[in-house]
């Protein structure tokens, strides 16, 4: 799988995509994520790729010119572009596992008071990771990413993923580790007991007591 970040501050992305599982399954090949100052697309002298809105108003917005340029310049047939932006569907699990099954991915980060309007026109879906307002798409470009890269056979073992949270719209069972007892607060019998068959039904219950109590939503 490819994925290309469109960013103004492709420096952000340099810990996120060298620490950890994401910089495993890049080393293996699994997944190609590449971070491209679009800046570069510019037409103007200085570089610029914002100005004044029309009809007033504070901040800048993003011209149309650079960052579609840079668009059509990556794009394939296999492409998939999505724009980052509060307006866009809210992301879920759901999603992710749709999106991993996309060969080539284009990540358009927003900044600045946001896109001229006609930016729209080039994009294919646009995507929120919630209900609030971030300084830039860079962090949901990171959270895409992550979530996706993830659910891509051989970067993690499947069964790590197959029972979290939002998988058949539940969340996921409470887990323990060693010591079996920690200050008083003890490990549940069943899941010292050896037998898989209760601990599986265990686990299968307070998945649905952990929605109810929590995420009651995602049981409508």
């Amino acid at each position: 799988m490819k994925i290309d970040i469109l960013t103004l501050f492709p420096n952000m992305f340099t810990n996120f995509l060298n620490e950890s599982i994401m910089k495993r399954a890049i080393n293996k090949a699994l997944v190609e994520v590449n971070i491209i100052d679009f800046r570069s697309f510019s037409t103007l002298n200085n570089n610029q790729v914002d100005d004044t809105p029309y009809g007033g108003g504070g901040g800048m917005v993003l011209r149309c010119e650079p960052l579609v340029s840079a668009i059509e310049h990556y794009k394939t047939p296999d492409s998939l572009v999505i724009l980052l932006t509060p307006q866009g569907k809210t992301y879920t699990e759901k999603m992710a596992y749709e999106l991993k099954e996309v060969k080539h991915l284009i990540l358009v980060c927003g900044h600045y008071e946001g896109f001229d309007e006609r930016i729209r026109n080039f994009v294919d879906l646009e995507i929120s990771i919630g209900d609030y307002i971030l300084t830039g798409g860079e962090i949901p470009a990171m959270v895409i990413t992550d979530s996706i890269t993830r659910l891509i056979d051989g970067v993690i073992k499947e069964e790590s993923y197959q029972n979290e949270s939002f998988n058949n719209n539940l969340l996921d069972y409470p887990t323990y580790t060693k010591p079996a007892d920690f200050r008083g607060l003890k490990v549940p019998e069943v899941l010292l007991s050896g037998n898989h068959e209760q601990i599986n039904k265990w686990r299968k219950e307070m998945q649905l007591k952990n929605t109810q109590d929590k995420r009651n939503d995602l049981l409508k």
